[in-house]
């Protein structure tokens, strides 16, 4: 079986711009796969037209060299764009591969460790109210895990003020576990917005217990200042959702300043690459929370991952309308749901997932995507997205 074309679609898909890939082979066997570098999908199609000329004619069997010659076989290696392009060309070649065999993806990671996926919700509210009250229906629905922030009406201009968030998700998250009880596990995601300081005023203002994971608060490119952080808190970390390699995970496992590894498909390099992070990350008794925003390609991909990860917590769903979802099944025949927590991985080859592609080709991306909510702090200087 070789490689005889890969095609790149840059595309609008129902919630948000996507980048899906998808490979023939000369058997008619193809595959699908998504890249993760958000606002970045025209770049990801240039790497990925530049690295078909390794790709075509490949067997795609042998998808661990080819992920060596994606990676290897350029001066400069590496980077977000690099690494969310091969994600894509890898997940693909395992859908490719599992329709091959005619198994799915998970008995080619392992096989199964588990008999569903337990997963993660996010939800907000404009105020505290109304965050409880989100909570408290995904509770009342079976949801063991959330991700919780009050999110208030931007002024204009798009400003956010550290110091005054602080002490909006402080006492709201009080109230939050006050109401929802010990059982149900509460995380916030700070998205890099904090500084060290910022957030252990944040960490220190609420009662032991209150959060079970605290994600990305800080930047990550300086190791050092997350060891700053991890003496002033106790509070779980949930880090490495932009990490590109298992390098770039090294220090944060290592240095236990990570408890769960948000590794993302979409950007670390795809399962050839999550495995060795899934591994390191056993050895050190920490447990897998992939990162999974994106569109229902990754998502599959990700559900395949937890299925044969040992060391797994919970994948991360967003709740989206009934009409968005409708919408994802026409587009993405066998589009991956979770209800009360828990999705379900059918036994299908390969992901299990297809895609319209005639519909996906004429959906083209929308230029303004998340354009309007770049951030700005009331001096006028630049806040982290």
């Amino acid at each position: 079986m070789k490689i005889t074309a890969i095609k790149s679609y840059p595309a609008w898909s129902v919630w948000r711009n996507v980048y899906l890939v998808k490979i023939e082979t000369d058997e008619g066997i193809y595959g699908w796969g998504e890249g993760g570098t958000a606002w970045r999908e025209l770049g990801m199609k240039g790497v990925v037209d530049h690295l078909s000329q390794w790709v075509i004619g490949k067997d795609p069997m042998e998808v661990g060299r080819l992920w060596q010659e994606m990676y290897r076989s350029a001066y400069f290696e590496g980077g977000r764009v690099v690494t969310g392009a091969m994600s894509a060309i890898d997940i693909a070649l395992y859908d490719i591969i599992g329709k091959k065999l005619g198994v799915p993806v998970y008995q080619l990671l392992g096989g199964r460790q588990r008999e569903w996926v337990p997963c993660f919700a996010t939800t907000s509210g404009v105020d505290a109210e109304e965050m409880l009250a989100s909570a408290q229906s995904l509770a009342d629905d079976g949801w063991e895990c959330m991700r919780l922030r009050v999110v208030p009406e931007f002024e204009e201009g798009n400003i956010f003020e550290p110091r005054l968030d602080i002490p909006l998700q402080v006492d709201a998250l009080i109230r939050a576990r006050e109401q929802l009880g010990r059982e149900i596990r509460i995380g916030i995601d700070y998205h890099h917005r904090l500084s060290v300081a910022e957030t252990a005023t944040f960490c220190q203002s609420m009662p032991p217990g209150t959060l079970d994971f605290l994600e990305e608060p800080i930047r990550d490119e300086t190791v050092g200042a997350y060891e700053a952080l991890r003496q002033m808190t106790p509070v779980p970390f949930a880090l490495g959702e932009e990490f590109s390699s298992k390098w770039q995970f090294l220090p944060f496992i290592e240095k236990g300043l990570t408890n769960y590894a948000r590794v993302d498909l979409g950007i670390v390099g795809g399962f050839t690459e999550a495995q060795k992070v899934a591994g390191w990350a056993e050895a050190h008794y920490i447990d897998l929370m992939p990162h999974n925003p994106l569109g229902p390609i990754n998502t599959a991909a990700s559900a395949h991952l937890a299925m044969a990860t040992p060391n797994f917590a919970w994948l991360e769903m967003f709740q989206r309308s009934e009409e968005a979802e409708l919408e994802a099944d026409k587009l993405y025949p066998g589009n991956f749901r979770a209800r009360g927590g828990r999705m379900e991985v059918p036994a299908l080859p390969g992901l299990g997932i297809d895609v319209d592609e005639d519909a996906i080709a004429n959906s083209p991306m929308h230029p303004d995507d998340w354009i309007t909510t770049r951030l700005r702090r009331r001096d006028g200087s630049v806040q982290n997205w």
